[in-house]
């Protein structure tokens, strides 16, 4: 059986083919192939005069949001932009890896990454050394989507009827109940240690290898709590499996009418969303930035597309890169300060 690295050469070499102006195949040469492996959305002179390709790196593994954000962008963008969109997937080390690609590339406009709140948030609180700075490394093209988050209770391992049952139940029983997430400094992480520290509660974090044990042991009533995206835990929710106790979003969601957001509850703090946006490398032109924002833009006003990325939860947005780039600072100082407080750090 291949390795992970070995699958990630072996796609990139069969699958990456363009075609010269003559009409003859041009396969991807190995050093390409590596740097696929890699992964990032980068650019190669490998199609026809005046048409390069934009490449997109998402710094994430296939098959996620992220995946799924780009993907659902990637023929749409390539439509308006009358250029071919390459996507890359370069996983590991919560982002890092493919985030540093990006940073190193060519600063031309013809590499952009998918940056999110753990690549962008997350990880400069709980990382004091990263392979890239997260705003002197890059600039902000647009936010792409918002994806609401959730905090669920197994109601057969936790009988509380609601958020605020939860907190009273917690401040009787301290350390007692314990919250489960995808691993120490991911998104879900954090989300429990702000609502520790919003509410005054204690509970002893669980973090798995990934999302698919941690739901699991939900689940199976392992562990009581778990944070996590709306997105994931929609279907177990409806299948009365969890209870949704509240939401991060400005208002309630369509799809859970019944359940407040974390604002109506008193907890403004706990009620920003996570997010998927657009940076591309430092340097790179306002012209080349600003032409990437306007058709992310245009994209999301697609029927087709907000329906793609609606059956997933996530919530288009598309920001200018002035205020995305606002956002990003803004969204760091947060998460230092969520880390701060829970004494993460994973150095």
């Amino acid at each position: 059986m291949l390795s992970g690295i070995s699958i990630a050469w072996y796609t990139a070499f069969l699958s990456i083919t363009s075609v010269h102006s003559t009409g003859e195949p041009l396969y991807a040469t190995p050093s390409t192939a590596c740097l696929i492996g890699c992964c990032v959305f980068r650019a190669w002179n490998v199609f026809c005069p005046g048409r390069q390709a934009i490449a997109h790196d998402r710094a994430f593994p296939a098959g996620g949001a992220t995946d799924i954000t780009a993907r659902t962008l990637q023929d749409a963008l390539a439509r308006i932009l009358k250029q071919p969109v390459v996507l890359e997937n370069r996983g590991g080390a919560g982002g890092s890896i493919g985030m540093a690609e990006v940073a190193r590339a060519p600063a031309d406009g013809l590499t952009i990454g998918v940056a999110t709140l753990s690549t962008h948030g997350v990880n400069p609180a709980v990382y004091s050394k990263l392979p890239y700075h997260p705003t002197k490394d890059f600039v902000g093209v647009t936010e792409i989507v918002k994806a609401p988050g959730v905090i669920v209770v197994n109601p057969k391992a936790l009988p509380v009827k609601d958020f605020a049952d939860l907190v009273k139940y917690l401040k009787a029983n301290p350390g007692k109940v314990s919250y489960a997430t995808p691993g120490n400094g991911t998104i879900g992480h954090m989300w429990g240690e702000l609502f520790k520290s919003s509410t005054g509660t204690s509970m002893v974090h669980i973090p798995y290898r990934g999302a698919g044990p941690a739901i699991n042991d939900v689940l199976a009533g392992q562990v009581a709590v778990y944070f996590d995206q709306v997105a994931s835990s929609l279907p177990h929710i409806n299948s009365g499996k969890v209870k949704a106790l509240a939401v991060s979003w400005p208002q309630r969601l369509d799809v859970l009418p019944d359940v407040p957001t974390y604002g109506e509850l008193g907890h403004a703090a706990n009620n920003d969303p996570s997010w998927f946006g657009l940076v591309a490398p430092a340097g790179t032109p306002t012209a080349a930035v600003d032409r990437i924002q306007q058709a992310v833009a245009q994209a999301l006003q697609e029927p087709d597309v907000r329906e793609r990325l609606a059956r997933q939860g996530l919530y288009p947005s598309g920001t200018t890169p002035k205020a995305f780039t606002t956002q990003i600072a803004r969204e760091i100082d947060k998460m230092k300060g969520v880390a701060a407080f829970a004494k993460v750090s994973l150095d």
